[in-house]
């Protein structure tokens, strides 16, 4: 009776039993995981007081947030590897000390040199403990359903962590102090440890040799490119900009003819030569550019121009948040497990190019009810559907000692996407705002007149940013195949192959 109980909670197709554990390790990741995205968006609501307290210049204002960015989107590959060798709890725990350690330095920094460098060593143990808590997720969870939701509650906490800075933020900088800000990470690293420390099996070392040329190439490359795209805000015809982006793209070709060849690949070819996850990761670059945008420009936009605080403009952001996690709770467990990611991920991609759309009608005088509680919901519905279905596709099919590597492709598609589409966008705004004004504007413009430049190009912004989902749901709806993700025992290729000697019978 106890093997028969025991094998009831296994997933079907799993061969083996679920861990009873499961929903307590997934509360100990998404604990985590909520600490990563509080800290994309927390230091953005600090910086005005970061930046009087320590004296630093504007200019120097965006290596706050360049510093995390660098190491984070350069070192996802190389920290993916590093999980699948050193084992998912090992690296969850390091990654989590490392992360507390640098979050106390930087509460305590009392110089700009010193909060860079903190900020840049919390961008390290971002870049091991996010495809660490993937892989745990992907590895704990193995019947499609229980799958599912897994991924759905983690895809619901990658939603509220940028909502949730702003208001954590502006709260904490407004009722204490802006270090607050990196020293509430303090508390959300304990509970995570504690709760993996307790619940997570150690692995033992898997023995594999680090792929070391691939490494260097990989993260030189992503690095260039990431820091190529952040000077590209500034204009696109500096050295610094198309120099380190053509560096960046001949060092992934190296690194890509390397793993063809290489014996143990930091990114095996098995990995994203398969249809479903390759899709999967395109998907989270367009979603990366496209979310990113909306973040960024409708902050400035409630902030600059509808004069909403940090802590309003998160909370106008709520209903995005709650819309994103009812539906990607329902998707994860009922739809994905029954139709696959095919219908889901194209889908919600429309969904929310309509909801940026719908936003290119937004006013200098606009109210919330009117102009923007509409589209938040439908881009928290589109949001959903892509959230409840990508990170799951992307991990879906490839073996334990792949599952850290295949977890951070997945990172590394929404980083370099926001990225990409960060300074993309920012050269359409800013283009079309000083072409405005051009056209509009004769002698010193009026705040009235700023302000409607501004509009513009916010406005052109989630136009384009809505064009940018629609192509991606194009190219996603081509390569996905049709029909449920196989289960883990299942390779997709063998169930590809299996599916003509199927029809042969019948």
């Amino acid at each position: 009776m106890a093997t028969q109980s025991a094998a009831s909670t296994a997933g079907p197709g799993s061969g083996k039993a679920a861990d009873p554990k499961r929903w307590l390790i997934l509360a100990a990741v998404c604990c985590a995981y909520l600490m990563i995205g509080l800290d994309l968006a927390v230091m953005n609501v600090a910086l005005p007081d970061a930046q009087q307290d320590l004296g630093f210049s504007d200019g120097d204002r965006q290596w706050i947030v360049t510093a995390y960015a660098l190491p984070m989107g350069s070192l996802l590959l190389f920290c993916g590897r590093l999980t699948d060798v050193m084992g998912r709890k090992q690296a969850v725990l390091v990654a989590l000390i490392g992360f507390a350690v640098a979050s106390a330095i930087g509460g305590a920094a009392n110089s700009f040199g010193l909060l860079v460098a903190a900020r840049a060593l919390q961008g390290v143990f971002a870049a091991l403990l996010s495809p660490a808590c993937m892989s745990v997720v992907a590895t704990t969870f193995t019947s499609p359903k229980e799958r599912g939701k897994a991924f759905g509650a983690v895809g619901g906490v990658m939603a509220i962590g940028g909502s949730m800075g702003l208001i954590i933020g502006g709260a904490l900088t407004s009722s204490l102090d802006w270090r607050w800000c990196m020293y509430i990470n303090l508390f959300f690293a304990a509970a995570a440890f504690i709760g993996s420390a307790t619940l997570l099996t150690k692995q033992p070392r898997q023995g594999a040799q680090m792929d070391v040329p691939g490494m260097v190439a990989a993260s030189a490359g992503l690095f260039c490119l990431v820091y190529g795209f952040s000077n590209a805000e500034d204009g696109w015809s500096g050295a610094s900009t198309w120099g380190f982006l053509a560096a960046g793209a001949i060092l992934l070709a190296v690194f890509w003819a390397w793993q063809m060849r290489a014996r143990n690949p930091l990114l095996p070819p098995r990995v994203v030569a398969d249809r479903n996850r390759g899709a999967a990761y395109l998907t989270t670059l367009f979603v990366g550019a496209g979310f990113f945008s909306l973040l960024l420009f409708l902050v400035f936009y409630m902030q600059t121009i509808l004069g909403y605080s940090a802590v309003k403009t998160g909370s106008a952001m709520l209903p995005m948040v709650v819309s994103t996690i009812m539906v990607t709770a329902v998707a994860g467990a009922r739809l994905v497990p029954k139709v696959g990611p095919r219908p889901m991920i194209p889908t919600g991609l429309v969904i929310s190019a309509i909801g940026l759309a719908w936003l290119y009608f937004i006013e200098v005088d606009s109210s919330y009810v009117s102009a923007l509680l509409g589209p938040l919901l439908v881009i928290g519905v589109g949001m959903g559907l892509i959230y409840s279905a990508a990170a799951n596709t992307g991990t879906s099919g490839v073996e334990p000692r792949d599952a850290g590597v295949a977890s951070a492709a997945v990172n590394v598609g929404q980083q370099l996407g926001g990225a990409v589409g960060t300074a993309l966008f920012s050269t359409i705004a800013t283009n079309t705002t000083t072409n405005w004004i051009a056209d509009h504007v004769q002698g010193r413009p009026t705040v009235g007149q700023i302000h409607q430049a501004a509009l513009e190009g916010y406005a052109v912004v989630f136009l384009w940013a809505a064009f940018a989902l629609v192509f991606g749901a194009v190219v996603t709806a081509l390569m996905l195949r049709s029909g449920p993700l196989p289960s883990p025992e299942e390779p997709a290729e063998a169930k590809e192959a299996a599916e003509p000697l199927a029809a042969d019978r019948v």
